[in-house]
């Protein structure tokens, strides 16, 4: 009897340093894709996609493609905005779920106690919020670029404790399109709290025109993939 497995990829928009104005909340996207889920065919239509576009970084990071930063410095509006979309897209066509717990830093008293703490209770409440789906699986693998290392021990340290089979696998994020969905789910998050708050930047505004459009237009139709 073959085994049902769940993969679990896991991104974070954040960092462990003090608190900043600009960026208050620690965000982390835990994607879920269960494996008997084929998504060959959605990979392939987009590469091919990518391909026509001239992509020459095969890897889509949503937050540079929106700022106009990195290898999209030089690329127009109208090529992010297909490359984003092409993105999103994907995540809206493939069976996929997932949570982004997140952490206000402005609430925490020090970054190497009271944030890892509150960190480590937020993403683990919410798996335990899931935790008779997300145990019915023979075995969870988990992929993270292990970009964090006090992330990673925290993913670990949970996932070891909840759960009885968990692989921790090194993810290249060039080499698994999920990769790059739960990256741009985050951004998305982070995004869905600026536009409540009306304080988009410039090039938000640019590319998304205004907070309603970006809530009705593309938040509106991610938080369908919430678990």
């Amino acid at each position: 009897m073959d085994r049902k497995i769940l993969s679990v990829f896991i991104d974070e928009s954040g960092d462990f340093g003090p608190y900043n104005f600009h960026s208050p909340n620690y965000y982390v996207t835990l994607l879920f894709h269960e494996q008997d889920n084929d998504i060959s065919k959605r990979i392939e239509l987009l590469d091919e996609h990518l391909r026509n576009c001239g992509i020459e970084h095969p890897v889509l990071h949503a937050g540079p493609l929106i700022r106009r930063e990195q290898v999209y410095k030089y690329e127009t509006m109208e090529k992010r905005k297909s490359l984003f979309n092409s993105l999103f897209h994907f995540i809206r066509g493939v069976p996929i779920k997932y949570i982004c717990p997140k952490v206000n830093k402005a609430e925490c008293r020090d970054m190497e106690l009271d944030f890892l703490q509150k960190l480590s209770k937020a993403i683990s409440d919410e798996l335990k919020r899931n935790y008779e789906y997300l145990n019915s699986f023979d075995l969870q693998i988990v992929y993270y670029d292990y970009g964090q290392s006090e992330l990673s021990k925290i993913i670990t340290s949970i996932f070891t404790t909840l759960f009885m089979n968990v692989e921790f696998r090194k993810v290249e994020p060039a080499d698994y399109k999920l990769f790059q969905a739960a990256d741009l789910i985050c951004t998305m998050e982070l995004t869905k709290d600026k536009a409540e708050k009306n304080s988009f930047s410039k090039s938000e505004l640019e590319f998304f025109h205004s907070s309603h459009d970006f809530m009705k237009n593309l938040y509106k139709q991610l938080i369908k993939k919430k678990l």
